[in-house]
């Protein structure tokens, strides 16, 4: 909307009533603005100048922008348009606080360029109003982006495996603490991130910055540490302790889990991850059920390319790995009575019940999301040995699992070894066991880490995400690879009466494979289907 120069103040205060604010998702009431009715025009000359620039103020390119622009406009409206950083023609004290703090943006890994700020100011309202706003929009960004904001939507700009969102801060809320605070330079520091390792990661990059003397262009190693910085930015301040709760962390590049108890790590262990082109997804939800004895729901996308093929050739895998077939409705049906080539398997759910067989083992953890991941047992514990452990299909294989179910239940039920043990040997098949309280699990992707010895320990970059980042922050949003789309509905990719004709169950089948050791593919007969089946998915998801 677009307003005349001669707009008067009290027309402005009505039309600068501003949009809900907002914090991340969440849509708070709307400020409180100067009634229209009762506003009065401002005698001020700065704030009359300041009326004009707000009105003319261009279209916000980005929905944060627009944000950060309706707050502003309300902010001013409900101050009736004096100035909070200019007085008497000059800059005040508290706006140096704040403008150093700005600048002194790339000791956080931020850029100070990204902000502009009032440099001197001339005696002239017109002059005053400009810098009084200039100053108030760089406050704001830079709120926004130590929150996460240079990257506003990871899972849209980078890849959909990446379920993070920046951890913004309603902009209105901003603004009024920078006016009633006395330092409004330490609140502005304040909204960096609280994580003990975010703080760890910035002390390497500060001193790794002036090692290198940098000035502009940024070593790769800089980099990584201002990647890695960055996506602490996603992850909420309060990662589950408050109230002495527990939490768990699996930070996949490094294939390992941890879980923290009031602040400090009560358990290490490793864990399988998701392969290549199958990988975990990064996110965050709250533990809902721990599971014993646990069925396993065969997931979309290996019913679809694994299963379909195998009931078309008789259904050596059903057998082998003692797999059902139910309806949608959870009634159960022969599936040898089916005729495969002519129905959709996605119609169906494939289930495998508890048991010796279980691809679960004994536990399953589940966080419910639209990524279907969870953590569970695993009877291939072979897998833990693996130095590089990209070998599931997604879900994470936790070693030692049952301690850790009895570490949740004795946090969330008082239930001792005893009890779990027992349930586990004679309760309920697949019985889920509801948590009350709130136990965040998190997937993380963090390649740097500071051990407790004061190490910058490295990870292999497996699935690129940290490239990515770094992409983003340089400005090379062309150049990201977002990958494939894990999210998209599974689609057929053969044809279900030709499979059906061309040969019988367990007959030998072509597959490649990769020679990871001499780095290039080769073809390798495959004796069975069941025994393609073992090699696709260990044991389980």
């Amino acid at each position: 909307m677009s307003h005349s120069k001669g707009l008067s103040g009290c027309l402005l205060a009505a039309l600068l009533v501003g949009s809900p604010a907002w914090a991340g998702d969440e849509i708070l009431p709307a400020p409180a603005v100067v009634p229209a009715a009762s506003a009065t025009a401002p005698t001020d000359p700065v704030a009359t100048s300041l009326a004009r620039k707000l009105a003319g103020l261009a279209q916000p390119a980005s929905e944060p922008e627009r944000k950060d622009q309706d707050a502003l406009k309300a902010f001013y409206a409900g101050r009736n348009l004096a100035p909070l950083w200019v007085a008497d023609g000059k800059l005040t004290s508290r706006a140096g606080k704040l403008i150093a703090e700005i600048q002194n943006a790339g000791a956080y890994a931020l850029d100070p360029k990204d902000f502009t700020v009032p440099a001197a100011v001339a005696a002239d309202p017109a002059s005053n109003a400009a810098a009084e706003l200039q100053l108030s929009v760089a406050a704001l960004t830079y709120a926004r982006y130590a929150r996460g904001g240079r990257i506003a939507d990871p899972a849209e700009m980078l890849s959909t495996q990446l379920d993070r969102r920046p951890q913004w801060i309603d902009p209105k809320l901003v603004l009024d603490a920078l006016a009633s605070s006395d330092s409004p330079d330490s609140y502005l520091r304040g909204l960096q991130p609280k994580h003990a390792q975010f703080e760890k990661l910035r002390q390497f990059y500060v001193a790794a910055l002036e090692k290198s003397g940098a000035r502009g262009k940024l070593g790769k190693d800089i980099k990584r540490l201002r990647a890695n910085m960055e996506m602490w930015r996603w992850l909420p301040d309060d990662m589950g302790t408050q109230g002495g709760h527990m939490y768990v962390l699996n930070n996949i590049p490094e294939f390992m889990q941890y879980v923290y108890q009031d602040g400090e790590i009560v358990r290490s262990e490793r864990i399988v991850a998701g392969q290549l082109d199958k990988q975990s997804a990064i996110f965050s939800r709250p533990l809902k059920y721990v599971v014993l004895r646990p069925m396993w729901k065969v997931p979309e996308s290996i019913k679809v390319n694994e299963l379909w093929p195998s009931l078309l050739r008789g259904g050596a895998y059903m057998r082998k790995f003692g797999l059902e077939v139910e309806t949608k409705d959870g009634e159960k049906v022969d599936w040898r009575k089916i005729k495969w080539s002519s129905v959709d398997i996605r119609d169906y759910e494939v289930v495998q019940p508890p048991g010796s067989r279980s691809v679960l083992g004994h536990v399953k953890f589940s966080f419910p999301s639209q990524h279907t991941i969870y953590m569970h047992d695993t009877p291939d514990k072979y897998m833990f040995n693996a130095s590089r452990r990209t070998l599931s299909h997604g879900c994470l294989r936790v070693r030692n699992p049952m301690a850790l179910a009895e570490m949740i239940l004795k946090e969330d039920k008082g239930w001792d070894k005893d009890k779990i043990a027992e349930l586990d040997k004679s309760g309920p098949l697949n019985n889920e066991i509801a948590i009350d309280k709130r136990i965040p699990i998190h997937l993380t992707y963090f390649t740097l880490w500071v051990d407790d010895n004061g190490k910058l320990r490295s990870f292999s970059d497996i699935y690129g995400h940290e490239k990515r980042v770094m992409q983003a922050l340089d400005g090379k949003w062309d150049e990201i690879d977002h990958g494939y789309d894990h999210l998209a509905p599974v689609e057929t990719k053969f044809n279900p009466g030709a499979i059906a004709s061309s040969s019988a169950d367990g007959s030998v089948i072509d597959t490649v494979t990769t020679d990871t050791k001499r780095g290039r593919r080769k073809s390798q007969k495959q004796a069975t289907l069941g025994d393609l089946f073992s090699q696709l998915f260990g044991a389980g998801p």
